[in-house]
């Protein structure tokens, strides 16, 4: 059993809080965080221990494990202490602001024996990790272009203002690139050649990266077209049977996170708005009727297209249409998997897929996107690696 602590208590715990719940080899056993009301209520509600200090929770001999979903600003500081107080960690996306934040957490992890995952990110999806296994099955030949693109709300949802500023970690490169990233990168095979891209801010009010094009060229000759717009117009839901990204059924919705905007006065009543969303009980647990996703997912090989569809992966080959399920795991929203990838590693004391380095290669193509709109450049990446190969050296 896996004694875990939660640090943070806000809305990317949340998520992950019925996929903790429901794993049979993960018990909650501490929380760190800052509001004392939701501390003290998720203590109460899972008999666990309450700090309000990050130190102290890494201090206890009696945690395993940590989830850290603080502000993305506090990632690196956080990952390094759980990891020198001997603590598996998972981190949430993004790994850190810098790669140089990347390589303190990883050295940090490397000379202390613990295990590392980034995540959650939606290569983790089912859709998405079956996939994988059909293209490097090489049952429809191999791999020439993926495309994926999202649609929706992200910058309209009420934000704190670093959310807001880029050099802060806001905006969607930080927050949502990540994502599809990580999906190109895990269909593709990790290792990226070069990145060229476009990115937008289209809203003075919100002055951050709202949306991106971006081309992507991986060292085995694939190639990878991302977009992304968080504007909240077109709904690229509508494109995956009103399927949210979540796995939840919902309706057409365009524009409505703008209107609920409408109505906050100033920074400080939206950060409130946002700081309200923490911890306040024992969530329902309710059972998926979808798996997650990100956006609409397709990719090209040389014997048929797949997509990732709203229940599994459909197969657009020579002889047809086949649909292929991939369903969700034991709880909504589906994170199970980033759990069972950290017990899995720690279990049979290898290193996981999402591993620091992992993390590192994606930040540094996300990163990249910032570089490449921002001189009209293609930049050429250094720190890739592809999906199962580990190095030694935090540096590489």
């Amino acid at each position: 059993m896996l004694r875990l602590g939660m640090i943070g208590l806000g809305g990317a715990a949340m998520q992950m809080l019925p996929s903790l719940i429901a794993h049979p080899r993960v018990r909650l056993a501490a929380c760190a965080e800052l509001n004392a009301q939701a501390r003290e209520r998720f203590a109460a509600d899972f008999g666990a221990v309450g700090y309000d200090q990050v130190e102290a929770l890494c201090a206890d001999t009696e945690i395993d494990a940590v989830y850290i979903a603080t502000p993305h600003q506090w990632h690196r500081e956080h990952a390094t202490m759980a990891a020198q107080a001997g603590k598996h960690i998972i981190v949430e996306k993004p790994m850190a602001l810098t790669l140089e934040d990347c390589d303190a957490i990883i050295e940090a992890a490397e000379r202390n024996g613990v295990r590392l995952v980034v995540g959650h990110t939606h290569s983790f999806d089912p859709p998405i990790r079956k996939m994988h296994e059909i293209i490097n099955s090489g049952e429809i030949g191999s791999l020439a272009m993926i495309n994926t693109l999202s649609y929706g709300n992200f910058l309209y949802r009420p934000r704190r203002p670093e959310e807001l500023r880029s050099e802060l970690g806001g905006g969607i490169i930080f927050n949502q690139v990540p994502h599809q990233m990580d999906v190109v990168r895990l269909l593709g095979g990790g290792m990226v050649r070069s990145v060229r891209a476009m990115a937008w801010m289209l809203d003075p009010r919100r002055p951050t990266e709202g949306s991106h094009m971006t081309f992507l060229q991986f060292e085995s000759g694939a190639t990878a077209s991302i977009v992304f717009s968080g504007y909240d117009y077109f709904d690229s839901d509508e494109f995956h049977g009103w399927v949210g990204e979540l796995g939840e059924d919902r309706r057409a919705a365009h524009g409505a996170a703008r209107a609920g905007l409408a109505g906050i006065t100033s920074p400080e009543a939206e950060a409130a708005l946002k700081g309200s969303r923490v911890y306040a009980g024992m969530p329902k647990m309710v059972t998926p009727k979808h798996p997650p996703h990100c956006g609409v997912t397709i990719a090209s090989c040389a014997g048929g297209d797949l997509r990732a569809s709203p229940d599994g992966v459909t197969i657009y080959g020579r002889t047809g249409l086949v649909e292929v399920p991939a369903p969700p795991g034991r709880a909504f929203p589906d994170k199970e998997a980033v759990v069972d990838e950290l017990y899995d590693a720690i279990s049979c004391d290898c290193e996981p897929i999402h591993n620091g380095r992992w993390g590192k290669a994606t930040m540094e193509a996300c990163l990249a996107i910032i570089e490449s709109a921002r001189t009209g450049q293609e930049i050429m990446l250094k720190h890739q690696v592809s999906v199962g190969r580990h190095r030694s050296g935090a540096g590489d």
